[in-house]
């Protein structure tokens, strides 16, 4: 199929971006990269009268140092993150994470943010976002405003974007020097998205200790008996499993072992 006809506007920066959306009586979508959009708009699961490019907005392509912190701007690409082209305050994660999204061709367009705004639960960075606790920045006509990755996807593919805002990015606390991490995920086949998902995040020196099941039916679940699970106490594991709504016999036990191989690899 081929998408219903729609008009592009190209704004050159994010003053004219957000003054696209004053302009009454359309439906509009934001689109970045494409790779999520693109096919939705071919299949007419999307049909907006007009779609505003936000690809090549300086104030999104920023990659700036903040002290304890990085920022992300959201239209940094996969593969400028696998590239290791920006600076990463994963200490390597992110971009091992990105050189396992899709494939070259689809890393190459697709974006960061447009991966988190369109808040697939199998996306790896939905899932990455909540393990590496990242905060959101977020814009509109009200200025700007910072949100938790716990309050900034809300359910499968809900995000509390309004309307009228835009994702500027994401802001990642530095990694230690002494900081241990895993993410391990279980595709059907290489290049599609997670049927399982286990992230853990250890860093002695930060006092961080975070573990996430992702790729279930709604939000990454941030595991909260996160001692008694790295230890390997079975009671906690399962709690931890059914909490996040890993209820079915083959669904549970591929969540699980995604979960065990992350933990095996954060703590050797």
């Amino acid at each position: 199929m081929k998408s219903a006809p729609f008009t592009l506007s190209t704004p050159v920066n994010l003053e004219e971006a957000l003054a696209s959306f004053r302009e009454g009586g359309m439906y509009y979508k934001l689109i970045a990269g494409s790779q999520s959009l693109g096919p939705m708009l071919n299949l007419r699961l999307s049909q907006p009268d007009n779609l505003i490019s936000l690809r090549n907005l300086p104030d999104l392509r920023e990659v700036t140092d903040v002290g304890d912190s990085i920022f992300i701007g959201a239209a940094i690409t996969h593969a400028e993150i696998e590239d290791k082209k920006i600076l990463d305050p994963s200490r390597g994660l992110m971009a091992s994470v990105a050189a396992n999204i899709a494939y070259r061709a689809v890393r190459n367009f697709g974006t960061i943010g447009g991966s988190l705004a369109h808040a697939d639960p199998a996306s790896d960075w939905v899932n990455l976002m909540q393990l590496l606790d990242a905060k959101f920045l977020i814009v509109g006509p009200n200025g700007k405003r910072e949100v938790t990755s716990n309050d900034f996807m809300q359910a499968a593919f809900t995000t509390c974007l309004k309307e009228d805002e835009i994702l500027l990015g994401v802001k990642i606390r530095k990694l230690s020097g002494q900081a241990k991490f895993a993410y391990f995920k279980f595709c059907r086949k290489v290049g599609e998205f997670a049927e399982a998902i286990g992230g853990v995040v250890i860093d002695p020196e930060l006092g961080i200790k975070r573990a996430i099941i992702g790729a279930t039916a709604g939000t990454p679940f941030l595991i909260k008996n996160i001692d008694a699970v790295i230890s390997g106490q079975t009671n906690a594991m399962n709690e931890a499993l059914i909490e996040a709504g890993c209820n079915d016999d083959y669904e549970y036990q591929m969540h699980k072992t995604a979960l065990e191989r992350a933990l095996t690899q954060a703590t050797l």
